[in-house]
């Protein structure tokens, strides 16, 4: 049996579904040759993190609280308890064997500063993120209810999906794979997640594939 090519780190923060469709797609070879190596995830109670232990992927849990708690709680102390949080992350992505070649971000609900994109970057490892929304348009929390809003009171006609590269600013990063994603007249707020999230598990590994191709070229 060859050995695995591509080596992937997944940050996740919550179900997991979009990892389950990263784990399906190594399985199956839609994603050839790559292996997810690290599971991260900010929350204890990530149902993704029991996907992962299934599949025999190794996790850690990386809280934000404790480095919280090390400092004042003003703007200043959240800042340096920032910094902190994302340079231990890097650090301990980096100290993984084997290396990631690729960090993916599958429903992680931190934004990642240059603390950690600095040091990533410089290993010359890349990021890519999952946003459900278009680029350009919905950046941030709560993209589906603002999109799902907006096509009722101001006659939106299609939100979407992709995956783009992960830079400072948030979701504005270079996008790698879009899906428009139509808004339905009448359609519930539940409806359309749902909708969405079923384009989200094709993208997501579509994005990772992409990216992966021009890894080492």
């Amino acid at each position: 049996m060859s050995e695995s090519k591509h080596n992937l780190t997944v940050l996740i923060s919550g179900n997991g579904s979009n990892l389950q469709a990263l784990i399906d797609a190594c399985a199956s070879g839609d994603l050839p040759n790559t292996r997810i190596t690290h599971v991260i995830s900010n929350r204890k109670a990530a149902y993704g993190l029991e996907r992962a232990q299934k599949s025999s992927i190794p996790t850690t849990y990386h809280n934000l609280v404790p480095y919280k708690k090390k400092h004042a709680a003003t703007a200043a102390g959240t800042q340096k308890a920032r910094t902190e949080y994302d340079a231990d992350l890097a650090s301990l992505i980096l100290s993984h064997t084997p290396a990631p070649h690729l960090i993916v971000c599958a429903g992680w609900m931190h934004i990642l500063t240059p603390d950690f994109l600095t040091p990533i970057s410089a290993a010359g490892v890349k990021v890519i993120n999952l946003h459900p929304a278009l680029p350009g348009e919905f950046a941030g929390a709560g993209a589906i209810e603002r999109a799902w809003t907006a096509g009722r009171e101001e006659g939106l006609e299609r939100t979407g999906v992709m995956i783009h590269e992960v830079i400072a600013e948030v979701d504005a990063g270079e996008a790698v794979v879009t899906r428009e994603v139509e808004l339905r007249e009448g359609e519930g707020l539940e409806e359309l997640e749902g909708r969405i999230h079923e384009v989200e598990h094709g993208l997501i590994v579509e994005g990772t594939r992409k990216v992966l191709e021009g890894v080492g070229k």
